[in-house]
């Protein structure tokens, strides 16, 4: 595939360490915002008529479904998810993509603080 003038300006971009981090962050801003939006609008509903659901305003609903927002709560997601019929999953993975931790085995410093259940 053609690179664009686009695709050259965004890979010289990306080298610089800041800019590539402020583009991961509006990356996963914009994942939240379309799934939100999508989720929705396959529900049926406006902003308004899920902002009268939450008893929120539709203000607020534009802000999550905004790519530029990065205030999401966990509860807020959860109850946006509850109206929506869906579920929130969270998923922290280390930045070093080669460190994969297995969801049975929680990292070290938390093992040794378990205590067994009679």
């Amino acid at each position: 595939m053609k690179k664009t003038n686009f695709d050259r300006y965004l890979a010289e971009q990306l080298k610089d360490r800041a800019f590539a981090a402020r583009f991961k962050r509006a990356g996963e801003a914009w994942d939240v915002a379309l799934q939100i939006a999508a989720l929705r609008e396959q529900a049926g509903l406006s902003q308004a008529q899920l902002a009268t659901l939450l008893k929120t305003s539709q203000q607020q609903i534009s802000r999550l479904e905004s790519p530029s927002y990065e205030g999401h709560s966990l509860s807020m997601l959860r109850r946006v998810a509850r109206a929506l019929n869906a579920r929130v999953r969270v998923v922290l993975e280390p930045a070093d993509s080669a460190k994969v931790l297995s969801v049975a085995e929680p990292p070290a410093p938390y093992r040794a603080s378990r205590r067994k259940l009679p």
